[in-house]
């Protein structure tokens, strides 16, 4: 039985871990040969532990594990050449392009408003924001040549209802919801659907760090997983403290599939009730 997504190709950003490697992983379980990339360093204001080249190396390991093509490299999304260049190059070996899963993204250091610096603010709007342009922007012309497509870009919980002491981050994720439905608009007359998933606490290492653990227990000096967890857990409405990766990817699958063909425009919260609470 044929896969939800064969014969197709997706573009997925930031997938050397985390959400990032496990949306390209449940695509190509669908049929999808993937283009991948992710800066796989460390970059300014990241306020969790960087992902490597080994990190990016074992996504397309796997992703060939299950016998799909993948053409992979190191990028920024905050240089649009490299992501361009990336781009061409693997829709010249794949043979196309018809979905973007626009995912990268960093938390930044997390603190109040006030005392956040410049710096820190543009290096999470120029990764946040303006990487997703940067990712989506050279894909249209070939989604296009399809026929039509999806893209599907990461925001978050937050990007609904913010919190505090996430400032840019929070901006960034709200300004993907502007970017997410001026896209849907434009691209509507090409058969191009445009929609953001919103998760909340999910266990990545995003989330699973030492600065998270920080955050949400100052009361303590070196607070762990067991520590935080009461405190992720009232963040939703439904009994979790976070969710499983794959709840996400399962969403992101529905959103780029014919499942989800006449869905355009639409912010999907995947967040155990986070938004209503």
């Amino acid at each position: 039985m044929a896969g939800r997504m064969e014969g197709k190709v997706a573009l997925v950003s930031g997938a050397a871990r985390g959400q990032g490697r496990n949306h390209a992983l449940r695509l190509a379980e669908e049929g999808a040969d993937i283009i991948a990339f992710d800066v796989a360093a460390a970059v300014p204001a990241q306020g969790a532990p960087a992902a490597t080249p080994a990190d990016l190396a074992e996504t397309v390991r796997l992703v060939e594990d299950r016998d799909r093509r993948i053409v992979a490299t190191r990028a920024d999304v905050r240089d649009p050449d490299a992501v361009a260049e990336l781009v061409e190059r693997g829709v010249a070996e794949l043979g196309g392009l018809d979905v973007v899963i626009a995912n990268a993204g960093i938390q930044g250091n997390p603190g109040p408003a006030a005392s956040t610096s410049p710096a820190d603010w543009q290096a999470v709007i120029d990764t946040n924001l303006t990487g997703v342009f940067h990712t989506v922007r050279p894909a249209i012309p070939h989604l296009i040549a399809r026929g039509g497509g999806s893209i599907v870009i990461t925001s978050s919980s937050i990007g609904l209802r913010s919190v505090p002491n996430l400032a840019p981050y929070g901006a960034a994720k709200a300004g993907l919801t502007g970017l997410m439905r001026t896209l849907a608009l434009e691209l509507a007359e090409h058969s191009i659907r445009v929609n953001t998933v919103n998760p909340t606490t999910v266990g990545t290492p995003m989330l699973l760090n030492p600065v998270n653990f920080g955050l949400f227990r100052p009361d303590l000096e070196d607070p762990t997983e067991e520590d935080v967890r009461p405190v992720y857990r009232t963040l939703n409405a439904l009994p979790v403290a976070y969710l499983d990766p794959d709840d996400i990817s399962n969403a992101v699958l529905f959103l780029a599939s014919d499942e989800g063909r006449y869905i355009t425009g639409v912010a999907l919260p995947v967040d155990a009730g986070y938004a209503v609470k």
